[in-house]
């Protein structure tokens, strides 16, 4: 496989969310090694109440399937989307038509699934503060290898009791996210963000830092 490199500036900057993937699986080094990185991630008092869950098995991807249907017709009012004309090339049809495309293949691709443990004297919002900087771990390690990633919404809404019940995640653990790894078909590009300028103040809310974002 192409496009590895180690080199974090350009890791950063270049890992978009890939949503379509060829066939060949992700052999178990390379899945390791992105793994291994997500347990380098900060963690509150350094408790490391997380839990990644490869889901790999025919049966489990059925049930995976079934959660990516059942996200997709929540979040297609919200977004207003719908499937694209063949004919339609705009930039919105070709973003819609790999959405697509992944919520038909989630049964044939290995995903992992981040577990994090419920304390009920934290919020669930500082809880995320460890789990979600191992799914960025895990996102860039993929990159740097040269894989594909996506973040997806099927452990959420009517997927998360599916889930969690052919998993068996105890009552006390919160699904806190869910990703989709393969091999990508087509590159890795620089990802399409506001300029630092827009996003960054001094002391004030509305008081742009010149010095820094120009």
């Amino acid at each position: 496989m192409t496009d590895e490199t180690s080199d974090v500036w350009t890791v950063m900057s270049t890992a978009r969310t890939i949503r379509r993937f060829t066939d060949e699986p992700v052999d178990d080094a390379t899945l390791t090694r992105c793994l291994e990185a997500a347990t380098w991630a900060p963690s509150g008092a350094n408790v490391q109440g997380w839990r990644y869950v490869v889901l790999r098995s025919p049966e489990v991807r059925a049930v995976v399937a079934e959660a990516a249907a059942l996200a997709l017709t929540v979040i297609e009012p919200v977004y207003r989307m719908s499937r694209p004309g063949p004919d339609d090339d705009s930039r919105r049809a070709r973003t819609y038509r790999a959405t697509y495309e992944l919520h038909d293949r989630a049964g044939e691709l290995t995903s992992v699934l981040f577990v994090q443990q419920h304390f009920p004297t934290a919020s669930e919002l500082l809880l995320g503060g460890s789990i979600y900087p191992a799914m960025q771990n895990f996102l860039l390690a993929a990159r740097a290898q040269g894989l594909g990633a996506c973040m997806t919404s099927w452990a959420s809404y009517a997927g998360e009791p599916l889930l969690r019940e052919v998993v068996g995640v105890p009552d006390d653990w919160m699904l806190a996210g869910h990703i989709v790894v393969g091999w990508p078909r087509g590159s890795h590009g620089p990802v399409r963000r506001h300029p630092v300028g827009d996003v960054v103040y001094l002391d004030r809310w509305d008081e742009p830092l010149p010095t820094i974002c120009g």
